[in-house]
């Protein structure tokens, strides 16, 4: 919200009495144009496309031929051509978005679940065009007054113009995905040359005046103040970082230059874009870690819910049996993880409400890990709560390289609270120092031994749900998968909050709102999955310089600043644009090696055969919606760590399609063309130019990853037999994520196979809302939905039913 004219009337008696009615006058003038503003806000939501943009035109006219007329003053002339170009960009934007809002129906899961990347970006723009609309009123009305501040709504328009601008040009690239795409689907599928330069063009688009003034616009209101603070925080933080990189300290210079932040949203949008165009992964775990600190996270404790039990569990790396779900005679054998680093421990959090029985045994007292002052020593009480006939076992978020069960306590706390079940969080090994299949193996183990313990954690196990939010939900996806191919019990059912299903390097409507998204640029995604995926890390630090010692917790390893100028976002292609089909054999690498290489390295050395890299570069979802791997019980099984099965099992399980599910696609060379000729530049109307980001093209070096299309890994990717052995899903996806697209296709895929899947889309909330449950009303109620498809998992059916339909 504006404040136009500062404090209000509050003045101490003695002001002088015009004075005070000068500023009693200005406080009733500002609560006016609040009210005005809310109300606009309303109206603008009401109007269709077309009478929105006719009344912001001509508003915008009449604006203009008034600072026209003002004389040859600067300010008069900026005013004047910011209104020109509102209207000019007004008018060239109708279209296009008309044309995407024409067919975003064809794209929905249901017409009970109208969402979809389409609809998200069309409802972006109308933001930032009712801005607009009330900016242009306020200006007609007030432009004549002598409080009318001049420099400040110049500034903002000239802002919110350029902001418009850039949705502009990305309604013209979902143009060109609507026009490429397979009928039906969201993720671009062109062949590797168009999918490079589509996205070669796409990340030189200027991204700085989505992250000054106009930061956060398209979320509800409540959220744009925290939005504010982390921004300033993080371009504070970056300053640091930067001067602890360099050696150069922070002096009191470094200071006064993060406190101009926090009063200069040009210079802080600016230093917003450079910060996620140049910075590694590794400052962006030190920033996301913030929240473990002591003395912060003891004061989210403080303001969460209390319970009796939160216990930190050290899992000793020990194999152990579980029997077979299609016969309990049988047993197969748990491994502990091995990838990477070999076998270890995996930490758990053991979280319940009340003090139930088994909780305080001292099998697992023996395996309780001190967490300092925080550990709870828990006293044998006399009276106990019996098992809980539910448990609840759940996967943090964080990007696969950040975060722990302490940073997701405080919402956890209150499902423990309101579930009245157990909750096991896993604290999985992070990349890039454990990338994948490391936190997969890790989740699956703890996963087993939770089965297989329950009743140490107050359960009886009757009921068990899988939930997680954004990483965390893809390794809920997965861990059930893994589950099904070792023929273990799957969960119950999988709550996956904003998930994360397509880690693939690729394009889709939802994704391009990455460009403005302070807390999910691509950048930041692409550095991210790119650790995860064991993308090479350069190291160009001093190996005894520690990062930022508050955090204690990460080396400096880290690349030189401006490392990311020449690969910035571009690792999005370096990262994941290898469509290869290696297998693993069992016989790849002994059972025997405790350290043993990554699913990449191993696939590397591996010489091409009949499912060699180029036998994968034209699958596509359509693919694999059509065909499955049924025929494949004489292919041996892609077992993420080279190991197999064991004789106990009863069947062989192939993760990865056979060539018959590919063979009748086209050649990269063959597959459209047409308009891989005409290119992305095509799709601008003649006079249009979209602003660019200031470091110029970036380049793009194509980096192939024999893991992109590991199902493991996207499991939107995973053949239909696949994803038949998972058990009922439902889904909570933001409308304004980068990732609804994720969910929205991954939920059609599994309705398309008869299974059943809800998909409930909250609207105005940023990806990762669970953290910030208690921030506002609205958060409140998507985690409290969350808990709500948590619940109905955990609710035993009285009698086996249909499918559920999935409700908005």
């Amino acid at each position: 919200m504006e404040s136009v004219w500062g404090t209000g009337p509050s003045r101490a008696a003695g002001a002088p009495a015009s004075k005070r009615a000068k500023d009693e006058s200005k406080s009733r003038s500002r609560r006016r144009w609040r009210k005005g503003k809310t109300k606009a806000s309303r109206l603008t939501h009401s109007m269709d496309l077309h009478t929105m943009t006719q009344s912001l035109v001509t508003l915008a006219e009449d604006n203009m031929a008034f600072f026209s007329s003002q004389g040859p003053g600067e300010t008069a002339r900026r005013l004047s051509g910011v209104f020109a170009g509102i209207r000019e960009q007004a008018l060239g934007l109708e279209p296009a978005l008309g044309r995407l809002l024409s067919v975003a129906h064809l794209f929905d899961l249901d017409a009970e679940t109208p969402a979809n990347g389409y609809r998200s970006l069309v409802h972006t723009a109308r933001c930032c065009l009712a801005h607009l609309l009330h900016k242009s009123r306020y200006v007609a009305s007030n432009r004549r007054s002598i409080f009318f501040r001049t420099s400040h709504n110049l500034a903002e328009l000239e802002a919110y113009l350029a902001a418009l601008t850039q949705l502009r040009a990305l309604a013209y690239y979902a143009q060109h995905l609507l026009a490429t795409n397979q009928p039906g689907g969201l993720f671009f599928e062109g062949d590797e040359g168009l999918t490079a330069d589509f996205l070669r063009e796409y990340v030189t688009l200027h991204k700085g005046c989505f992250y000054g003034r106009c930061l956060g616009f398209q979320f509800t209101p409540a959220i744009r103040p925290f939005l504010q603070t982390i921004s300033i925080g993080l371009v504070s933080f970056g300053e640091h970082y930067k001067r602890k990189e360099t050696g150069l300290g922070v002096t009191a210079s470094s200071l006064f230059t993060s406190g101009r932040f926090a009063i200069d949203p040009e210079l802080r949008g600016a230093e917003f874009e450079r910060i996620i165009q140049n910075l590694d992964v590794h400052f962006w775990k030190a920033f996301w870690n913030i929240t473990e600190i002591e003395v912060l996270s003891s004061l989210a404790n403080m303001t969460s819910t209390t319970v009796r039990v939160s216990r930190l569990l050290s899992l000793p790396p020990e194999a152990f049996e579980m029997p077979l779900t299609a016969d309990p005679k049988l047993t197969v054998t748990i491994s502990p993880p091995l990838a990477h680093t070999g076998p270890g421990p995996v930490l758990v959090r053991l979280i319940s409400y009340d003090l139930r029985e088994g909780q305080d045994s001292k099998e697992l007292n023996s395996l309780v890990k001190s967490e300092g002052p925080r550990s709870l020593e828990l006293r044998p009480r006399p009276q106990q709560a019996p098992r809980s006939q539910s448990l609840v076992v759940h996967i943090h978020g964080g990007g696969f390289v950040a975060q722990t069960s302490k940073s997701h306590e405080p919402y956890l706390k209150s499902w423990a609270q309101e579930l009245g079940t157990p909750i096991l969080s896993i604290d999985y090994s992070l990349a890039p120092e454990a990338p994948f299949p490391r936190a997969l193996e890790e989740c699956f183990y703890a996963y087993c031994w939770a089965v297989k313990h329950c009743a140490l954690l107050g359960s009886t196990g009757e009921r068990i749900c899988l939930a997680g939010d954004s990483a965390g939900g893809n390794l809920c996806f997965t861990v059930s998968l893994r589950a099904a191919a070792f023929g273990v019990r799957v969960p119950d059912g999988i709550m996956a909050a904003y998930p994360a299903t397509m880690l693939q390097s690729t394009a889709s409507p939802s994704r391009l709102l990455s460009l403005m998204d302070p807390l999910l640029p691509l950048s930041v995604l692409t550095k991210c999955v790119s650790a995860y995926a064991g993308g090479e890390i350069e190291d160009h630090s001093d190996p005894n310089q520690k990062a930022l010692g508050m955090m204690g917790l990460v080396q400096r390893d880290t690349a030189l600043l401006f490392r990311d100028l020449r690969l910035g976002a571009s690792s999005w292609l370096h990262s994941f644009l290898d469509l290869s089909g290696h297998k693993s054999h069992a016989n790849s690498v002994p059972m025997a090696e405790p350290m043993r290489r990554s699913v990449s390295e191993a696939a590397l050395a591996q010489p091409e055969g009949p499912l060699g890299t180029d036998s994968f570069k034209s699958l596509t979802l359509h693919d694999l919606s059509l065909k499955g791997n049924s025929d494949t019980s004489g292919s041996p099984d892609l077992s993420l760590s080279a190991e197999t099965l064991g004789p106990s099992m009863p069947s062989n399980v192939n993760f990865l399609p056979g060539p018959d599910v590919h063979k009748d696609a086209k050649a990269p060379g063959e597959l459209r063309a047409k308009d891989r000729g005409q290119g992305v530049l095509a799709n601008f109307p003649e006079g249009f130019h979209p602003r660019r980001a200031s470091q110029g093209p970036t380049r793009m070096p194509i980096y192939s990853s024999p893991i992109v299309k590991n199902p493991f890994m996207s499991p939107l990717l995973a053949p239909d037999s696949m994803l038949q052995s998972l058990p009922p899903v439902h889904i909570v996806a933001c409308a304004l994520d980068p990732m609804l697209d994720d969910s929205v296709m991954f939920a059609r895929r599994l309705r398309g196979l008869g299974k059943p899947v809800t998909l409930c889309v909250v609207e105005d909330l940023p990806h990762g809302f669970l953290s910030l449950a208690a921030l506002c009303r609205e958060t409140r109620q998507a985690a409290a939905l969350c808990v709500e498809r948590i619940r109905l998992i955990l609710t035993q059916p009285a009698a086996p039913a249909a499918p559920t339909e999935p409700r908005v």
